[in-house]
């Protein structure tokens, strides 16, 4: 019961040997972490369509719920740009319906999303993330975050702008450009400038000064902080707030109480298809993130923890009034760097937030909009990955088409309908490269028990034996592929007496395969031909015992493809060898 308990609590292993130089490291790592995420979370609830103040709610009882599960002992959880955006698009496409106000649809889409993470984390379902291939997330990230810079230019100069993908943003802001500030986009600009230099060039300028490296790294990251303190010095200074430019305002001083999000039938079958969408970016984003922080530690990682942290995170925000939230890949970073040995870090960041949101929310009041949008375009210019997009072209070319596809989609269309199409691509790739899987013409290689490619090396081959090496699992949708594959090759080579099925690359072979190779079995049979199979994996072997086609097998099962070759053949000097290359 003791081992049971403590991999579904995490923290039950490393709190015993919990020391108190950790705990100071720890604490450093969240006073850091305060003032970095504070700025992040006031911005991604704007670019939600939220109250900033919800930022700030979904950044303190989140990392709780997080940390009871979790396996990873760095990952910073909180608002995300893009489950920000993904978030604002479905309660967008929820409040035009009129099922329910902004606030209330959002909180059910993270507590529909928590519930979702938490019951596939729970049912042992990590492997769902498989579904989504690489090039399709970055297409989908890359779109998004485009989607995402866009979305910020109203803010960073002043316009309002509004729609779900770039040509709606863009007619948006040109309809609306009559209302540029030029006050605004100086203050935004400036802002992105500072960020960016400070970016390239704080770490070392800062290591110049002495700083230790991690600790350089730290403090650079903290410029947004730096720009938010600048810009609201500044408004509240000149009284710039009069003169047109937006500013957060006056925020609520305290927590919300925790409540039950109010939902309705009507509304859970409205959120259920995008809480599974922004589920499955939730857990892939988190755990890319996870996986590499680990790997740097040399850290197990449990991706169905991880999904149950991560669902733990999004219910408690449901229920404090926040948003849907996920891994960010910038704060684990600085987490890490801080020197965040645990994830009591992230209990002293929510700690450290929390008395921030209950005593000094007053202290944003002139923080302008603009300086936020800034922050949001400076961080998200790092998800687009134009170099990605050249690499996986050159690579493969079908990778490369989906790729750009999910990303066409995703700035045309919109972001809930290029996740689709994404999943739906990666989908299709897998059933069309798996389809036609590769199948070779294998003979010996002279002087050895060695059998490869007859197009790509000079090898022994008997005009009697053709061996047949499939480098897929036989299934329903490439069995019939498989089939015709046979047809062909024995219509070449019309002197043929048996065949041997190479099964090295075979791991399984499902009911409709079955069926297949059972046909295939009698049609050879019936052609005077018979039909062997060589070196089948023992998990297959077990399945296919106590089959039909197994007791109708017209030939052997042969342990090594040598010994197919040794018992079917005369001798190397028969008369029917030949050499090809």
């Amino acid at each position: 019961m003791s081992n049971r308990l403590q991999r579904l609590f995490p923290p039950l292993v490393w709190l015993r040997g919990y020391q108190r130089h950790t705990l100071a490291q720890d604490i450093l790592a969240g006073c850091i972490m305060t003032v970095l995420v504070i700025p992040q979370s006031l911005a991604y609830a704007l670019l939600a369509g939220l109250p900033p103040e919800t930022g700030l709610y979904a950044s303190i009882l989140p990392l709780l719920g997080y940390t009871l599960f979790a396996s990873s002992r760095t990952l910073a959880i909180g608002p995300v740009a893009l489950i920000a955006l993904m978030s604002a698009t479905a309660v967008g496409h929820i409040v035009e319906q009129g099922l329910a106000g902004y606030g209330a649809a959002s909180l059910g889409l993270a507590l529909i999303s928590g519930i979702m993470l938490f019951g596939m984390g729970a049912a042992r379902l990590g492997f769902i993330a498989n579904f989504i291939s690489h090039p399709v997330i970055s297409g989908f990230i890359t779109g998004s975050a485009l989607v995402i810079i866009v979305s910020q230019l109203g803010s960073l100069l002043g316009v309002e702008t509004h729609g779900g993908n770039v040509l709606a943003l863009l007619d948006s802001l040109i309809s609306g450009f009559s209302d540029f500030s030029a006050t605004t986009a100086l203050i935004g600009a400036g802002v992105i400038v500072f960020l960016v230099v400070s970016r390239r060039f704080a770490k070392p300028l800062l290591e110049t000064f002495k700083f230790p490296k991690p600790v350089a790294s730290s403090l650079a990251r903290l410029a947004p902080m730096v720009a938010v303190i600048a810009t609201s010095a500044l408004v509240a200074g000149f009284q710039l707030g009069a003169n047109g430019v937006a500013v957060i305002g006056d925020l609520p001083q305290g927590l919300p109480p925790l409540a039950m999000p109010e939902l309705n039938l009507a509304l859970v079958e409205a959120l259920l298809v995008p809480a599974f969408l922004i589920s499955l970016v939730i857990f892939v984003e988190s755990t890319s993130i996870a996986h590499r922080m680990a790997a740097r530690r040399g850290e197990r990682l449990d991706p169905n923890q991880e999904l149950m942290g991560l669902g733990a995170a999004n219910v408690t925000s449901a229920f404090a009034g926040g948003l849907a939230v996920a891994g960010g890949f910038s704060r684990s970073v600085v987490n890490d760097e801080a020197g965040a040995q645990t994830q009591m870090a992230s209990l002293f960041t929510a700690l450290g937030i929390g008395i921030v949101t209950v005593f000094f929310s007053s202290l944003f009041h002139f923080l302008p909009e603009a300086t936020l949008a800034a922050t949001i375009i400076v961080a998200v210019t790092t998800l687009v990955d134009i170099r990605g997009l050249r690499e996986t072209w050159r690579y493969s070319r079908q990778d490369g088409m989906a790729l750009v596809a999910t990303l066409l989609v995703t700035l045309l269309i919109g972001i809930t309908e290029g996740i689709l199409v994404g999943v739906g691509l990666s989908l299709v790739l897998y059933l069309y490269r798996t389809s036609r899987p590769h199948i070779a013409i294998v003979g010996r290689i002279p002087g050895t028990e060695h059998f490869r490619n007859e197009k790509r090396y000079t090898v022994e081959t008997d005009a009697r034996v053709i061996i047949m090496r499939v480098d897929e699992a036989i299934y329903f949708a490439n069995a019939q592929y498989l089939e015709d594959r046979i047809s062909e090759v024995l219509r070449q080579r019309p002197g043929a007496t048996d065949l041997i099925l190479m099964c090295t690359g075979v791991n399984t072979i499902d009911a409709s395969a079955l069926d297949i190779l059972d046909t295939i079995n009698t049609r050879l049979q019936s052609a005077g031909l018979r039909f062997h199979l060589a070196e089948v994996k023992g998990p297959v072997m077990d399945r296919l015992q106590s089959t039909r086609f197994m007791a109708n097998l017209s030939g052997r099962v042969f342990l090594s493809t040598f010994e197919g070759w040794q018992t079917l053949t005369a001798h190397p000097s028969d008369p029917g060898a030949k050499t090809n290359s």
